[in-house]
């Protein structure tokens, strides 16, 4: 079991160095990974909690990171790809990419919250084919020496990009998500798996169903990483509520792992409380 470490760039922390400084410390600890999260704006569940304090932008935030670290894989959970340009983050990833020394891992998602997209000018019905296809440009972009794309939302023939990822094929795309949309995703897509807070049973099953998809792909169930971010907190006193998997004594917690791992989890990416 490999553990990463969510910064809370998302968290309205006053001064950014110590968002950073997380990450160093993560490293310091032989943690695997640091991810940062994606918002543009502070709308809904997220102004809910921050109201005007800073959410610091994803891919500055892991740029620096880069900078200050030497060994620690640079993940974002996740980019939401309508929110973007896919020329552009396809740009932005690459040049991280080059300059980390082949770190990054792209997490990419479609996004839900609606206030967000709308204030975005971003079309929240197609976002899921515009996130798709958004994955498919980035990967021609990276690959191709000479990119062509004929989609529903770009074209375009005969483009040189550079510089391309240190990482071949590609950056690995890391998918979001735990619906019937992003299973396909994944199948089609995805390199790697990234959901956000089941239990051990619930993380079981929802494989079981991811696995139809990618059978149906013709790929194996078995190759394909799975990292999941997950809350935690550690209580002086054993909890109640056994349906929350991290929440508890130290005891409860290394319990709570070996579920995970039994149940195939490769990575658990913490995340504060």
């Amino acid at each position: 079991m490999k553990f990463g470490f969510i910064l809370p760039n998302n968290w309205g922390m006053a001064d950014p160095h110590d968002v950073v400084g997380i990450a160093t410390k993560a490293e310091s600890l032989d943690f695997n990974s640091v991810w940062v999260r994606h918002h543009i704006i502070n709308a809904g569940y997220v102004r809910e909690r921050l109201d005007g304090r800073p959410f610091y932008d994803a891919l500055t935030t892991l740029t620096y990171v880069a900078a200050k670290t030497e060994r620690v894989r640079l993940g974002t959970s996740v980019m939401v790809m309508p929110w973007t340009n896919p020329l552009g983050l396809a740009k932005s990833l690459a040049t991280l990419d080059v300059l980390s020394g082949g770190r990054v891992d792209a997490g990419i998602g479609e996004g839900a919250l609606k206030a967000e997209s709308d204030a975005l000018g971003s079309d929240y019905p197609t976002r899921r084919e515009f996130t798709d296809e958004g994955i498919r440009i980035m990967k021609e972009l990276w690959t191709k020496e000479d990119a062509f794309f004929d989609g529903e939302f770009f074209k375009f023939e005969n483009v040189k990009f550079a510089p391309k990822p240190i990482q071949k094929p590609h950056i690995p795309i890391w998918i979001g998500g735990q619906s019937t949309p992003a299973y396909r995703r994944i199948a089609n897509h995805g390199n790697a798996w990234h959901p956000q807070w089941m239990s051990p049973s619930q993380l079981a099953g929802r494989k079981e169903k991811l696995k139809v998809h990618m059978e149906e792909a013709g790929r194996d169930m078995e190759t394909l990483p799975i990292s999941m971010a997950l809350e935690f907190e550690i209580l002086d006193k054993p909890k109640t509520d056994v349906a929350d998997q991290m929440v508890g004594t130290v005891e409860q917690l290394i319990e709570a792992i070996q579920g995970y791992e039994e149940v195939g989890l490769d990575e658990i990416d913490l995340q504060m409380s």
